[in-house]
C-alpha cells in the first residue's frame, strides 16, 4: 500500500520472521501506532483503528499470526466485491406529473380526515401549477388545473385554495440577475455620479461646466 510506503513495508516483514508471540505482539502494536501516525487523516474517518489493523493484514499477505481487538480478516471477505444495487425502474402513471406526485395523490385518495384529504389536494394543485408554469414559461388558469385533477382522480379531490404561482417574465428575470443594474451605473458614469445639477460643497456649480464662483455682498 504506497500511502505508508516502504519502510512500514519493511517493518511489517521483520514483523513476520520474529518467533516469539509477545514480541510480534508489541512489534504489531507499535506499527499500527506509527501507521496512525502517518496518516493522521484516518482519524476522521469511523473506525480508524480497525481500518489499520485491516490495512495491517493486508500488507503482510494475511500471514501475521497475532491477536487483533477486531475480526481478522481473510483475503476473501477484504476483497470481496459487494452486491450490485438493484436499479429502481419506475413507471409513473403521469409522466409530466413524475412519479413522487403520484405517490401523493394516492396518498390523498386513502385519507379519511377531510381536512387533510383538502390540504393533499391543495398541495397538489400548487405543484401541478409550478410544474407548469417551470416547462412552458407561462401562467395556467386555476380551472384547466382542476380538470386534470378531476381526471387523474375521477373527480375525488377537489382544491379550494387558489395557488399562486409567480408569473415568469424575462424582463423580471433580467432585473433580478442585475441586467438593470448595468444600465443604471453607466448612467451614472455618463453623468458624473454627481447627480446631475448638484452643487458642491465649495461653492461651485458643475451644472454648466464652469466654475462660478458665489459673488459675496
Amino acid at each position: 500500500m504506497r500511502e505508508y510506503g516502504r519502510h512500514v513495508q519493511k517493518m511489517i516483514e521483520h514483523v513476520l520472521t520474529i518467533e516469539d508471540p509477545e514480541r510480534r505482539q508489541r512489534q504489531a502494536y507499535a506499527v499500527i501506532e506509527l501507521m496512525g501516525f502517518l496518516n493522521p487523516h484516518l482519524k476522521n474517518v469511523e473506525d480508524f483503528r480497525h481500518k489499520l489493523w485491516d490495512h495491517l493484514f493486508l500488507i503482510a499477505d494475511f500471514k501475521l499470526d497475532v491477536k487483533s481487538p477486531y475480526p481478522i480478516p481473510t483475503r476473501e471477505t477484504l476483497k470481496a466485491k459487494p452486491a450490485p444495487l438493484p436499479y429502481p425502474k419506475r413507471h409513473p402513471k403521469f409522466s409530466h406529473l413524475g412519479k413522487n406526485l403520484e405517490v401523493v395523490i394516492n396518498k390523498a385518495l386513502k385519507e379519511e380526515n377531510p381536512e387533510k384529504k383538502l390540504g393533499f389536494a391543495n398541495a397538489v394543485a400548487y405543484y401541478m401549477k409550478l410544474a407548469y408554469n417551470n416547462w412552458h414559461k407561462e401562467i395556467v388558469h386555476d380551472d384547466a388545473i382542476q380538470s386534470e385533477l378531476s381526471s387523474i382522480t375521477n373527480g375525488q379531490l377537489t382544491f379550494t385554495n387558489t395557488p399562486f404561482v409567480k408569473a415568469f417574465r424575462p424582463q423580471q428575470e433580467n432585473r433580478d440577475r442585475g441586467g438593470y443594474g448595468k444600465q443604471r451605473g453607466k448612467f451614472q458614469q455618463r453623468g458624473g455620479g454627481n447627480g446631475g445639477g448638484q452643487r458642491r460643497n465649495d461653492g461651485r456649480d458643475n451644472r454648466g461646466g464652469g466654475n462660478f464662483k458665489k459673488k459675496r455682498y
